[in-house]
């Protein structure tokens, strides 16, 4: 079944959560833009959302786009369901969309989401360098599985049970 790996219609999400479409594409590369260049000189190499290509995610149907009328395309979500939990692959918000509870609001929607589809726990991973990231997802619940090098970047992974 081609639509087996697609995330679930769960209907609307609050504030304006909708798939994105190939039309979205350079939306999706200004949103991680503007949202990982200022870590470069903080980690001291390029974060691997900067060079990833999003045209098969978004394909798959993995990505999602924070679109509130207010503020036009401001953040996203990179879905991906693996066989034994959801992986977060991305979470990315303009920083102008900071501090307004967006970025909680999109962690939350991953989660539910993630419940949705009927997984039992999601995982996420993030450079070392990001201690506050690590911190954040520390305060959400998430706990550290391991750490790893991949494609140059030392990464933490984390997960969090969702009961």
């Amino acid at each position: 079944d081609g639509g087996a790996r697609r995330l679930p219609r769960i209907g609307p999400l609050p504030r304006v959560l909708r798939p994105a479409t190939p039309a979205n594409r350079p939306g999706i590369h200004a949103i991680v833009t503007e949202a990982y260049s200022p870590w470069i000189p903080i980690l001291g190499q390029r974060p691997g959302p900067l060079d990833q290509d999003y045209a098969p995610a978004v394909a798959a149907g993995h990505v999602l786009l924070l679109d509130p009328p207010d503020l036009g395309p401001c953040g996203l979500l990179i879905l991906d369901p693996r066989p034994d939990a959801m992986l977060l692959e991305n979470v990315a918000l303009r920083p102008g969309a900071q501090g307004r509870g967006l970025g909680r609001h999109l962690m939350q929607a991953a989660e539910t989401l993630a419940r949705a589809r009927g997984f039992s726990r999601i995982r996420l991973y993030t450079h070392q360098g990001m201690a506050a990231n690590i911190a954040l997802y520390t305060a959400l619940g998430y706990a550290e599985t391991h750490r790893v090098t991949e494609q140059g970047l030392p990464r933490v992974y984390m997960e969090k049970p969702l009961p």
